[in-house]
């Protein structure tokens, strides 16, 4: 295994260090080298993070590799700075039995791009009605810890308690995609003035809120982990916050795109802003910010959901719900949150990386920079800027919502397990 020399990278607490890495471990953090490295790369005006890690990402392999498979996801992952990314389980076979979980894992470790762990469904097929293979998905070769039927909601009372009940065993966690689908039969997008406008069906606020107050009760009940999935509302932020004030064991995320864009967009009509949760208000937008600020949001996931073009290059009311995001997240997070005060590097390492691996309870993921640790790296430059282009997404679906936005910042290198996944902006071949 190559050697490798950053120069002149300032660490999230500001101080400025050579970064030497050797046998896929960081083997020296000093204000100047003091062995000899093959390969010498520039750092200087670049921060140094942790390898980011996204808790919900959709790779959609198996089924679905007309729109993005494990390779091309998480090479779009490693461009975007990630080590590690969660797999859901909406695949095609669901991803609800061991040989399912196992496959994805495999394949995330033949691309080499990035970690893959895959993340369980709670229901078989995602029906809803009856359990998945918990147990056997936690003690298979994949270790899941992670359980979601995202896309869909685990809506019954009583399933939802059974599986909370039953991944307590294995210190598991549930993620909720908190939506009651009886309030959003063909709901189209957020419920309120706009919508009245277009004449268009709401999904109300409330849609998420109650799920997540019933879920956070169950949790408190049966004494067990709960995450929800993609955070859009200020009530729910209240609602997690009071939670938390509780002692509830409940962590919750939110996307870059319900950080920056908001419901006013669709009245363009057109499907990249399409996306389940919607879009929200602008007031939305601002608690959200506030609450990953103060930490009642845990984490930022980029619910990365990737669509080939006739799903989306349609009419409003047929096309599909999603956006990809692992390409320009950490971009997104520093326009929404650095830029505008509320957070800084530090936190954003642990928003962004350390957190989601710890509630993902992953090994060698997550870990801050010290001597030592893995050399799981991004080295990012948050002086640059550039205007989004659909095309120059590697993801193998290009429906962005942020095409024509300007944002801040570049990925410049990336460092998987010791070895590059990105040199001065270019893909390193596996």
């Amino acid at each position: 295994m190559s050697t490798y020399l950053i120069k002149d990278v300032e660490l999230v607490n500001g101080e400025k260090v050579d970064i030497g890495i050797a046998d896929g471990v960081i083997t020296e953090l000093s204000k100047k080298a003091t062995k000899n490295y093959e390969n010498v790369l520039d750092g200087s005006g670049c921060v140094a993070l942790p390898g980011l890690v996204d808790l919900h990402t959709h790779l959609r392999e198996p089924g679905r590799e007309d729109a993005e498979t494990v390779l091309t996801g998480t090479r779009a992952a490693a461009r975007g700075g990630y080590t590690a990314v969660f797999a859901m389980a909406n695949t095609d076979p669901v991803a609800d039995t061991a040989g399912v979980v196992e496959q994805v894992v495999r394949l995330g470790k033949e691309a080499g791009w990035c970690e893959v762990f895959a993340v369980g469904a709670v229901t078989k097929d995602l029906a809803g009605e009856s359990m998945a293979e918990l147990g056997a998905m936690a003690h298979s070769a994949a270790q899941v810890r992670v359980f979601s039927d995202d896309g869909k909601c685990v809506s019954d009372s009583q399933m939802m308690r059974r599986a909370l009940e039953y991944v307590r065993q294995f210190d598991g966690v549930v993620a909720q995609h908190a939506q009651d689908p009886k309030l959003t039969v063909n709901a189209q997008m957020n419920e309120g003035s706009v919508s009245a406008r277009l004449g268009l069906r709401g999904w109300p606020a409330v849609a998420e809120e109650g799920i997540i107050a019933r879920d956070v009760l169950l949790a408190s009940h049966v004494k067990s982990r709960l995450h929800i999935c993609h955070v859009s509302t200020a009530g729910s932020v209240d609602i997690i916050r009071w939670a938390k004030s509780r002692g509830i064991d409940v962590t919750a995320e939110v996307t870059p795109h319900h950080l920056l864009l908001s419901d006013e967009l669709v009245e363009s009509y057109d499907p990249k802003f399409k996306v389940n949760p919607p879009l929200r208000s602008n007031e939305d937008i601002a608690a959200l910010r506030m609450g990953l600020a103060d930490g009642t949001i845990d984490i930022v996931a980029t619910d990365h959901a990737p669509h080939p073009a006739e799903d989306k290059e349609c009419e409003w009311a047929g096309a599909a719900n999603g956006m990809i995001g692992l390409e320009t997240a950490l971009s997104v997070v520093q326009k929404t949150m650095v830029d505008t005060g509320l957070l800084n590097w530090s936190q954003v390492a642990d928003r962004m990386s350390i957190t989601p691996a710890k509630i993902g309870r992953t090994k060698g993921q997550g870990i801050a920079l010290a001597v030592g640790a893995p050399a799981n790296i991004c080295i990012y430059d948050p002086s640059k800027s550039k205007v989004v282009v659909a095309e120059e997404q590697i993801s193998k679906s290009k429906n962005t919502p942020f095409v024509g936005i300007e944002l801040p910042g570049e990925v410049r290198h990336v460092f998987f397990q010791g070895k590059p996944t990105m040199i001065s902006t270019e893909m390193v071949a596996r």
